[in-house]
C-alpha cells in the first residue's frame, strides 16, 4: 500500500507531502491543476523514465519519494528481490526516492541505500499498476493480452521457458554445423587459432604461485587465488623488495634484535617482576601476561627475520611475471573479463571443434536429442494451453459481467489460438491471446484494441482489470489464496471516466469502490457521480504565488468535501442547488 508520496521541484509543484490510506483514495480538481502530475511522478518510482523537462523552473533536480507498506506474499518477494541485489530491507516498509537532474542524470535509493532503476522495475509490479486513458490500449499488445491471461489463471512459465531454451540451442549447434564447407572452414579456422592462443598460454585456474621465496611468502595469503591476482601480488613484492627488506628487518630490530629491542626490555621487565613477585603473589599473574607476551613479540621477530631472510630482488623474475600478465590481460581483453572465463571458453572452443571435426556423426546425436527436446516443450507448451484455454472461458464471462455492470450492453470473449509450428513457437508457449468484443447488438466481434470510443475502452480496461485483481482464481484453492495475498497492492486510474457521464459514470465508481475492497485504488476522476465514493478525497489546487504558478494537493472532508463535489456539478460558479445535491449523492454513495 502507498502509505506516503513526495515531491519536490516536480513540474509546478515546489513541495508536497501527501499522506494515503486503504481503500478509495480520489483525486479531484479543475483541468490544468495538475492532477495526472501525481500520477506521472509515481510512475518514476516504478522506473519509468525520467525527463529534466520535469524540473521546476529555478532548480536543480527534482525529487519523487514515497512509503510502501507490505506484508505477506508481496514483502517476501520485495525482500528476495533486494537481497538480490545487495539490499537491506525494511520490516514492512519500503522508502523510494529518486532524484532527477539535468542533462538526463539522476540518482535512485531504496530504503536509504544507492540503487538502480532496474531494481525499480523488478519491485514495481509487486507495489503498484498503473493504468492511464487509453495508454494501456497502446501497449496491449499480444504479449499483454497474454500476460493478463495468465495472471488469472496462474500459471508459472518457469517449465515451458527453460525446455524451450533448451531446444533453442541444441537447434543453433544443428545450425553451425549445418553450415556451408566455405563458412565451416573459416570457421574452423578462427576456432584452432584461439584454441591453441590459449592452450599454448598454459592457464592456471586457482593455481599455487610458482615465484620462489616471495611466492612463498605470498602462498599463505593467496590461496586459490586466480594465477594474474598471484603474479599481481608476487610483482608489487618484487618491485618494492628494498622498501619491503628495510621495513621488515627495522621492524625485526626493533622487536628482537637490539639492545634497546622490545624483547630485551620485556626480559629485562621479566626480572624484576619476579624479584616482585617473591614478596608479592599477586604479581604472580602479571608476570604470566607479561611472558605471553614476550613470547608473541619474540615470534613475530622470528616471522620477520625469516620473510626478510625470503626477500630477493631479481629484475629477471619481475620482467618474467611483466611478460606473463601482459599476455594474460591480452587474453582476458578478447576471451573473457577473467581468467576462468577465458578458460571455459577454451574448453568451448575445443567441443566445437570436435564436433566440427565429427559432424556427422554429432548431428546424428544432436538431432535425436533435438526430437527429445521438442517433444518436452510441446508436453509443457500444451499443459499451459489448456490452463489458458480453461481460464480463458472462465475469465471472459467475468469479464462480460463486469462491463455490463458498467451500464454496457457488451459481449466479451476470449480467444486462446494455439500454433504448434515451430517457427511459432516462444519462450511461453504456443498461444496468441485475442480478446474480441462486441460493444452493441448485432454487430460482429471485433479485437478489443480496434474498439473506437474512449468511453467504452475505459470501462472494459477498468472490467478486465476488476475481474483479474478481485476475479475468483480458476487454479484451485491453493493458488487463489497466494493470489489474494499477491494482489493487496495499489491500483492507478488516471481518468478512468474519460469519455462517460450519467448511470455509466455512478456505474464506474460503484466498481471502482468494489475494486478498493481488496485493494488500495487511487484515482484521478473529473466526475463528481465518481468523486462520491471516495473513502479519501484529496483536491488538487493551482494558484499563482509570487508571480509564479503552485500547485496545492490536500485532504478534504466534510463541508469542504461537499464545497469540491459541488463545483464538479455545477462549475466555477456554486448554487444552492448544486450544494444539496452533492450532500446527497455522498450521504448515497457514501
Amino acid at each position: 500500500m502507498l502509505a506516503e508520496l513526495r515531491l519536490e521541484n516536480y513540474a509546478v509543484i515546489d513541495n508536497v507531502v501527501i499522506e494515503f490510506a486503504s481503500g478509495l483514495n480520489l483525486l479531484t480538481g479543475e483541468t490544468g491543476a495538475g492532477k495526472s502530475i501525481l500520477i506521472d511522478a509515481l510512475g518514476l518510482l516504478l522506473g519509468e523514465k525520467a525527463s529534466s523537462e520535469v524540473i521546476r523552473t529555478g532548480a536543480e533536480r527534482a525529487v519523487v519519494a514515497a512509503v510502501f507498506e507490505s506484508d505477506g506474499v508481496a514483502a517476501r518477494s520485495i525482500e528476495g528481490i533486494l537481497e538480490t541485489n545487495g539490499l537491506d530491507a525494511e520490516n514492512g516498509s519500503l522508502i523510494l526516492r529518486r532524484e532527477i537532474a539535468f542533462g538526463g542524470k539522476g540518482r535512485v535509493f531504496i530504503n536509504n541505500q544507492p540503487a538502480t532503476v532496474a531494481v525499480l522495475k523488478q519491485i514495481a509490479p509487486h507495489l503498484a499498476v498503473i493504468h492511464a486513458q487509453n495508454e494501456s490500449i497502446v501497449n496491449f499488445d499480444a504479449a499483454a493480452r497474454q500476460d493478463l491471461l495468465d495472471a488469472y489463471a496462474g500459471v508459472e512459465l518457469k517449465d515451458v521457458s527453460s525446455v524451450f531454451a533448451h531446444w533453442k540451442q541444441i537447434r543453433g549447434r544443428i545450425a553451425e554445423l549445418e553450415q556451408d564447407e566455405q563458412d565451416r572452414m573459416r570457421l574452423l579456422d578462427l576456432w584452432n587459432f584461439q584454441s591453441r592462443e590459449i592452450e599454448e598460454a598454459r592457464l592456471r585456474a586457482g593455481a599455487s604461485s610458482q615465484g620462489g621465496a616471495q611466492g612463498g611468502a605470498q602462498g599463505g595469503a593467496q590461496g586459490g587465488a586466480q594465477e594474474d591476482e598471484q603474479l599481481e601480488a608476487e610483482k608489487r613484492v618484487l618491485a618494492n623488495a628494498e622498501k619491503i627488506y628495510g621495513a621488515a628487518i627495522s621492524a625485526f630490530d626493533l622487536l628482537y634484535e637490539g639492545n634497546a629491542s622490545t624483547s630485551s626490555s620485556l626480559r629485562a621487565a621479566q626480572k624484576h617482576l619476579e624479584e616482585l613477585a617473591r614478596y608479592e603473589p599477586n604479581f604472580q599473574e602479571a608476570l604470566g601476561a607479561l611472558e605471553s607476551a614476550r613470547i608473541s613479540v619474540e615470534d613475530v621477530g622470528a616471522t620477520l627475520r625469516d620473510y626478510a631472510g625470503g626477500i630477493q630482488a631479481s629484475p629477471e623474475r619481475l620482467a618474467e611475471i611483466e611478460e606473463r600478465l601482459a599476455l594474460l590481460d591480452r587474453l582476458k581483453r578478447k576471451y573473457g573479463p577473467t581468467l576462468e572465463q577465458v578458460i571455459a571458453f577454451g574448453g568451448d572452443i575445443r567441443r566445437k571443434i570436435s564436433e566440427m571435426e565429427n559432424k556427422d556423426q554429432v548431428l546424428l546425436e544432436l538431432r535425436a536429442m533435438l526430437g527429445v527436446a521438442a517433444d518436452e516443450y510441446r508436453k509443457a507448451a500444451r499443459a499451459v494451453s489448456r490452463k489458458r484455454l480453461e481460464a480463458g472461458r472462465k475469465l471472459e464471462k467475468l469479464v462480460e459481467a463486469e462491463i455490463n455492470d458498467l451500464a454496457m450492453r457488451a459481449s466479451f470473449r476470449i480467444a486462446v489460438e494455439e500454433n504448434e509450428d515451430e517457427e511459432h513457437w516462444t519462450s511461453s508457449g504456443i498461444n496468441q491471446v485475442v480478446y474480441r468484443i462486441s460493444t452493441n447488438t448485432g454487430e460482429a466481434m471485433r479485437p478489443l484494441e480496434q474498439i473506437a470510443s474512449g468511453g467504452e475502452l475505459s470501462r472494459v480496461m477498468l472490467a478486465l482489470k476488476a475481474s483479474v485483481e478481485a476475479g475468483t482464481n480458476p487454479a484451485g484453492d491453493l493458488t487463489r489464496k497466494k493470489k489474494s495475498a499477491a494482489a493487496q497492492r495499489t491500483l492507478v486510474f488516471d481518468e478512468i471516466d474519460s469519455g462517460i457521464g450519467g448511470r455509466a459514470a455512478e456505474a464506474v465508481g460503484k466498481k471502482l469502490k468494489a475494486l478498493a475492497k481488496g485493494n488500495q485504488v487511487l484515482c484521478v476522476t473529473h466526475l463528481p457521480q465518481i468523486a462520491t465514493f471516495a473513502d479519501h478525497h484529496y483536491v488538487i489546487e493551482k494558484r499563482e504565488v509570487g508571480g509564479r504558478a503552485k500547485t496545492t494537493v490536500r485532504q478534504i472532508t466534510g463541508e469542504e468535501r461537499t464545497e469540491e463535489v459541488a463545483r464538479m456539478l455545477s462549475g466555477a460558479k456554486l448554487t444552492e442547488t448544486s450544494r444539496k445535491h452533492a450532500e446527497q449523492m455522498i450521504r448515497a454513495n457514501g
